[in-house]
C-alpha cells in the first residue's frame, strides 16, 4: 500500500511539473512578436472613448454569443481531435493563374483574388491589398492550417507598391505576421479598426502609416475616393487577448464604383443600415465559408450571404473565405456549391473567379466558370 501511495505521489508530482512547464512554455510562446501587441497609452485611451467599447472589450451592435446553445469549447475540441469529417481539404490541386500584377495598367479597375479573404484591387488609380496571407498557413502553430495545394502561387515579391493596405480584423487567417513583415516597405498606408495598429507598430510599421478608425468613421483618399469604416458581427484576438481590437468592414466609394469589403461577419441588422447609408453597392465582397452550426452568430451560413447582399442593395456578389484553408468541418467546395444552388431564388450575378483570374470591375457582364466542378 505504501509503495502504491509513493507511486501515486510521484506520478502526481510529475504531472504537476509537466503542467507548470506547459504553462511556462505557452506563456513565453504567446509573447513572441508574431502575436503582435495590445493597445496601450494614447491608443488605449482613444479606444476607451469608443461607444463600441464597453466593460473592457469591444462589443457587437447586438448580443452575439460565441457559440450556439448546446455547444461548448470542449465539444468542439473533441470534434476537431476525434471526428473525421470528409473532404474538408481537396485531393486535387486548386486551379490558379499567376498574373504579372506589376504589369496591370494602373488605369484599369480590377480585382485579383488569392483564395480565402486575400485580394488585390486597382481602383481609380489606387493599388489596394486586403487581408494578405501568403505564408502558406493561417495559424501561429507551425505546420497547422496549411493552405490547399495549388493556392499559394503568389508571394510578396509579386506585388507592386501598395497605396493602401486594408485589414478587417486581427485573426491569423487575415493578419499574417510573416507576410506583413515582408510587405512593410511596399505599403503606403494601413487602414484598420481601432487597436489593430498596435500589432503593426510592434512589427516595425511607422505610426504615421497607420490609420485606425471606429465604425462609421471615414478616410478621404483624395480625388473623390472615400473609405467608410463600417460594422461587422464578429470578434478579435491574438494570443490570450480577446476583443481588445475592433473588427470592421469597409465601403469604398468613388465617382464610378461603390464596393463593400465585408471582412468576417455573421448576419445582422448592420447590412441594412450600411445599405441605407452608402448603397447601392456595385459589388459586395462577403464571407461564405468556414461556417458551422456551432458558431452561427459570427460567420454567415450560405443563404445569409445572399440576404446580406439584398440588405446592402448589392448588384453583384463576390463570395470569399473559402478555397484555401480548412477552418471548419464542411467539405471544402460546399460553400461554392451551396451559394450557386441557393442563388437560384435570388438571381444575383455571382463573381467567383479562379485564384489569380482578373476581375474587370467596369465589366458587369463578365462571366466566370464554375471552376470547382471536377476538382476532387
Amino acid at each position: 500500500m505504501r509503495r502504491f501511495l509513493k507511486i501515486i505521489k510521484r506520478m502526481s508530482l510529475i504531472i504537476a511539473i509537466l503542467l507548470v512547464l506547459l504553462v511556462v512554455v505557452t506563456f513565453f510562446y504567446v509573447h513572441q512578436s508574431q502575436f503582435g501587441n495590445n493597445p496601450t497609452g494614447a491608443r488605449l485611451e482613444r479606444i476607451k472613448q469608443s461607444p463600441n467599447f464597453k466593460d473592457g472589450t469591444f462589443q457587437n451592435l447586438n448580443e452575439t454569443p460565441q457559440l450556439a446553445e448546446g455547444y461548448s469549447v470542449m465539444s468542439i475540441l473533441y470534434d476537431f481531435l476525434f471526428v473525421n469529417y470528409p473532404h474538408t481539404r481537396p485531393i486535387d490541386l486548386i486551379p490558379a493563374i499567376h498574373q504579372d500584377l506589376k504589369a496591370i495598367p494602373l488605369d484599369k479597375n480590377v480585382l485579383v483574388w488569392f483564395g480565402h479573404s486575400s485580394y488585390y484591387l486597382q481602383l481609380e488609380g489606387k493599388r489596394i491589398l486586403i487581408d494578405p496571407v501568403f505564408s502558406g498557413n493561417a495559424s501561429p502553430i507551425p505546420g497547422s492550417v496549411k493552405a490547399f495545394a495549388g493556392t499559394d502561387v503568389y508571394a510578396v515579391a509579386d506585388f507592386p507598391k501598395i497605396d493602401v493596405l486594408f485589414i478587417s480584423h486581427d485573426h491569423y487567417d487575415h493578419v499574417d505576421h510573416k507576410t506583413l513583415l515582408k510587405l512593410k516597405e511596399k505599403v503606403g498606408k494601413v487602414i484598420c479598426g481601432l487597436g489593430v495598429g498596435a500589432h503593426f507598430e510592434e512589427w516595425g510599421y511607422a505610426p504615421e502609416k497607420i490609420i485606425e478608425k471606429d465604425w462609421y468613421e471615414s478616410v478621404d483618399l483624395g480625388k473623390d475616393f472615400k473609405v467608410f469604416v463600417t460594422p461587422s458581427r464578429h470578434f478579435s484576438g491574438r494570443g490570450f487577448s480577446r476583443n481588445n481590437t475592433l473588427w470592421v468592414s469597409f465601403v469604398l466609394k468613388t465617382p464610378k464604383h461603390t464596393l463593400f469589403l465585408g471582412g468576417d461577419s455573421g448576419y445582422d441588422s448592420h447590412y441594412l443600415e450600411i445599405g441605407k447609408k452608402y448603397g447601392p453597392i456595385d459589388l459586395a465582397i462577403l464571407e461564405n465559408g468556414q461556417y458551422n452550426p456551432a458558431w452561427p452568430y459570427v460567420h454567415h451560413q450560405p443563404e445569409q450571404v445572399l440576404q446580406a447582399a439584398k440588405d446592402l442593395g448589392a448588384t453583384r456578389i463576390f463570395p470569399v473565405h473559402s478555397s484555401k484553408f480548412a477552418l471548419s468541418n464542411h467539405p471544402w467546395d460546399e460553400p461554392l456549391k451551396e451559394i450557386v444552388r441557393l442563388n437560384a431564388t435570388y438571381d444575383f450575378p455571382l463573381v467567383i473567379p479562379i485564384i489569380g483570374e482578373i476581375v474587370y470591375l467596369d465589366d458587369s457582364t463578365q462571366v466566370f466558370t464554375e471552376w470547382w466542378k471536377g476538382v476532387e
